[in-house]
């Protein structure tokens, strides 16, 4: 009996509740329609798009016309019906008077491979729903909404048709929103402020959320994670979210000078919006969603995109040791410089990176963007013949074009820089965009900024060169596309550990923590691990930093973090001489940059993580465990290793009484043997970590 109930209900209440907007609709002017559904392949997520959303105002219920969409998980609400549509510059809104002329479906299920990455595999399965839209107003605008649905998640985009009535256009508003279900909390970094995304993560519910970077993640009041971000964005501005009372997350989009969001002209598509749902924190990696959603390889040969560790004359900068302007402690010399690369040969590093080599950094090179070359050194720096001996010594030579946001000084010498820097050897370049607008006023996230980076990245994939951009437009994975595109900066880094003084004295031992499920879901991270010099004891001689100015972390955890803060270039930071005669030097010599699988063991936000991750084509695995400021002990098993094999685990725990402020540098090396029926205890200090090789016992 309770069975035919449910059937009942299920077959009957979508015909009543039509019936009841259709009454409701005709005293606003609309026309009901039947709501459309698409579903996850494995049915737990599921989309409805519908033309009418009961809202109740001030105690009445009223009812609204024009497009939205609603989300349910397992038979939850997660996004209640929330509105799709734009508003425009000299033209009306595209909003109400809606009518969905027509659907399309389509399902696929692949997998293909990336060059690089977290895994080396990603399936790609998902069912789509295409709903083709027309306004009833004269002017008749069509576009159609494109929904994707995972079993991770989903991404939706618009997509506007060559048509009379919207040739060009002016966006100045987006009306996509996220009406939530829950007041979720919510972890994030303000979008308003003038140093991009470099903050410390606040925590809060997201019904007074400020404005906020994307990806924001969230968990509800029944543990439901979810993420929401962007995908595939190249010809629009990034999208940021507000929050409201109500627990409306709003979209806000960085504006051009004089506030117009995005110009176009049609045909045009949008980024798509990206709804990630996770069980638990732990599900959400490896985030794939994004990547699915772009386009694939249009590289015809990736043979030359080889992922790397590297070292480079940065951190002595950070610390006062050097300076980037010339000068008796410029840094990039050309004697200096062959001392890395010495350096880097002499322990299998990849790279080495040189900051500072160009002439433009004399006295405020912020404000002074014009004066930057990209092709002119200093003349204590060799050029031509570092990068002849970088060659020899099998080393690559790491470019650094810093631009202060003088975009289109920069783009004036692209060309030219990048020709000059493949006739030299040097295949991979970091970039630099510190300030918070360009010198025409336009936002650093803004559409203006979205082109510049694709030209950059164009420009570098036609000179076979590997892209790390710092101050950057966040990943939206377009390393799929363009897979020369490496890593970002694009959070806070390790760089803060290097700086004094009130309020800015460092990362915090939770900062990592977070970074992980928040930061790290969209993409790759130039975080810089790898400090030894804990108390920054040797920048140059001076007094003693005051204790702000320290890395907040234990000397283990600092090598857990090669595994934890996935990037393809990764970075030893610390100065040569700080590795010398240190037995925990050999984790940063062993540890791959590339990944076969990635496992995440266990984690919650803010507080631990513990990742396992197989080295690609190979049978070694590594696994790394951090933890915030509160000590943990840690069960994890080792089941994901293949039956009946036997192995070693190296191991590299903080040692007897460490503490990331007390006494951070102690490290307990040890070796044992496991399978994949063995468990490990993970004794982790406050602010500690612990990193782990796992080899074939032979």
């Amino acid at each position: 009996m309770q069975m035919r109930i449910v059937r009942w209900t299920f077959r009957v209440a979508p015909a009543l509740a039509l019936a009841m907007a259709a009454v409701c609709a005709a005293a606003v002017g609309a026309q009901a329609q039947e709501p459309v559904q698409v579903a996850s392949p494995d049915g737990r997520n599921v989309l409805t798009v519908d033309t009418l959303r009961r809202v109740v105002e001030e105690g009445e219920v009223k009812w609204q016309s024009g497009l939205f969409y609603s989300v349910e998980r397992d038979g939850q609400k997660v996004v209640l019906p929330s509105r799709l549509g734009f508003e425009f510059r000299n033209a009306a809104p595209l909003r109400d008077g809606l009518t969905i002329t027509g659907t399309a479906r389509n399902s696929v299920d692949e997998t293909w491979e990336q060059p690089w990455g977290e895994v080396a595999r990603v399936r790609d399965h998902h069912n789509e729903l295409r709903v083709s839209v027309v306004e009833r107003a004269e002017s008749g605008r069509r576009f159609e909404v494109v929904f994707r649905v995972f079993d991770d998640g989903l991404g939706f985009r618009y997509e506007f048709p060559e048509q009379p009535g919207l040739a060009s256009f002016a966006i100045v508003d987006e009306l996509t929103d996220f009406y939530m279900a829950d007041n979720a909390r919510a972890w994030w970094i303000p979008a308003d402020g003038d140093n991009r995304y470099e903050y410390l993560y606040s925590s809060s519910r997201i019904s007074v959320l400020p404005l906020v970077h994307t990806p924001l993640t969230m968990e509800t009041n029944d543990g439901l994670h979810v993420v929401i971000h962007e995908a595939n964005l190249v010809d629009y501005a990034a999208m940021n979210l507000v929050g409201s009372y109500d627990r409306r997350l709003k979209v806000s989009l960085a504006a051009w000078a004089d506030g117009v969001k995005v110009r176009g002209q049609t045909p045009f598509v949008t980024p798509w919006r990206t709804i990630q749902m996770a069980d638990r924190a732990s599900d959400l990696h490896p985030a794939v969603l994004a990547l699915n959603l772009n386009p694939p390889s249009v590289l015809d040969d990736t043979s030359w995109i080889e992922p790397m560790k590297y070292v480079g004359i940065w951190w002595g900068m950070h610390i006062g040791k050097y300076t980037w302007g010339s000068g008796p402690k410029h840094g990039a010399t050309t004697a200096n410089t062959r001392r890395y690369i010495d350096f880097a040969a002499e322990n299998g590093f990849g790279g080495v990176l040189v900051e500072g080599w160009n002439v433009g950094w004399d006295g405020d090179w912020i404000a002074n963007a014009e004066r930057f070359s990209f092709t002119e050194p200093y003349p204590d720096y060799d050029l031509e013949g570092v990068a002849a001996y970088a060659k020899e010594r099998g080393v690559e030579l790491i470019g650094h074009n810093e631009t202060s946001m003088g975009v289109e000084n920069y783009e004036r010498q692209l060309e030219d820089a990048f020709a000059l820097y493949e006739r030299l050897g040097i295949r991979a370049v970091k970039t630099g965009y510190v300030g918070d607008l360009t010198a025409e006023g336009h936002a650093h996230h803004g559409q203006y900024m979205v082109r510049h980076w694709r030209k950059v990245i164009e420009t570098a994939a036609r000179h076979r060169i590997m892209l790390n951009v710092h101050e950057p437009i966040k990943d939206t994975g377009e390393r799929r596309t363009y897979p020369n595109m490496m890593t970002r900066e694009g959070a806070r880094g390790q760089e803060y550990n290097a700086w004094g003084g009130e309020g800015d004295g460092g990362n915090p031992p939770e900062h990592e923590v977070i970074l992980f499920f928040t930061r790290m879901i969209s993409g790759p991270m130039d975080f810089t691990p790898g400090v030894f010099d804990i108390l920054i004891a040797s920048s140059d001689g001076g007094p003693r930093p005051p204790e702000s100015q320290r890395v907040r972390t234990t000397l283990a955890k600092q090598l857990a973090l090669y595994v934890v803060l996935y990037s393809p270039l990764q970075m030893a930071a610390d100065l040569p001489e700080n590795y010398e005669g240190q037995p925990a030097f050999q984790f940063i010599l062993d540890v791959p940059v590339d990944w076969e699988r990635t496992e995440v063991l266990d984690g919650r936000i803010g507080d631990y993580v513990v990742v396992a991750r197989q080295e690609r084509g190979g049978t070694d695995w590594y696994v790394g465990a951090i933890t915030d400021e509160e000590a943990r002990t840690l069960e994890i098993s080792l089941s994901f290793l293949p039956e009946g094999e036997s192995y070693v685990a190296e191991v590299y725990a903080d040692g007897q009484g460490a503490h990331w402020l007390h006494n951070p540098f102690p490290v307990a090396i040890s070796k044992q043997s496991v399978n994949a029926e063995s468990t490990l205890t993970l004794e982790l200090a406050p602010g500690g970590g612990q990193a782990i090789r796992i080899r074939p016992a032979r």
